[in-house]
């Protein structure tokens, strides 16, 4: 009886220490473009990317990934996004392929644990002459945070995701 009622309170301990070893990963629901970026201002203004990529993410990562308003809260990791890139010319794909980078940095208790750039290009899949812009720089976003959530299983510092290998 004592042996059994030890392995149930040592089982009880390691579920409760599982729970806290994978608290989510929050990530800000709207992230935004770095200066640098260059996005066309349309595209800033109707693509909805700030909003895409995270959302994708969590839609990926739903299990790793929280999705919070606002500032983080100060315990647990966090993942800061920034679109630092966007080369999309209006046209569609009629004007050629479109390319969406984002970078990242996990952090916890203060420090960087995790960073990497990924980037992604699409001409639109098939029918791509029938998409416009937004549609596929969506592609795009969708496409990096697939590579992000593959990243969260194990992180790394310096990851280059997806077409920036």
């Amino acid at each position: 009886m004592k042996t059994r009622l030890n392995a149930f309170c040592l089982s009880l301990l390691l579920v409760a220490s599982v729970g806290f070893a994978d608290a989510p990963i929050q990530v800000k629901k709207t992230i935004s473009f770095s200066a640098e970026s260059n996005a066309p201002q349309k595209v800033q203004d109707e693509c909805n990317l700030q909003t895409q990529v995270p959302s994708y993410l969590s839609a990926y990562a739903k299990k790793v990934v929280t999705l919070v308003d606002g500032d983080f809260a100060a315990a647990g990791k966090q993942l800061k996004l920034e679109i630092t890139s966007a080369f999309a010319p209006g046209g569609g794909a009629w004007s050629g392929a479109k390319n969406v980078e984002v970078t990242g940095e996990l952090i916890e208790n203060g420090n960087v644990i995790g960073s990497f750039i990924g980037s992604r290009y699409s001409t639109g899949g098939m029918f791509g002459g029938l998409k416009g812009t937004c549609s596929i720089t969506a592609r795009c976003a969708k496409a990096i945070a697939k590579d992000i959530s593959i990243w969260l299983k194990n992180p790394t510092l310096d990851a280059r995701l997806g077409d920036s290998k």
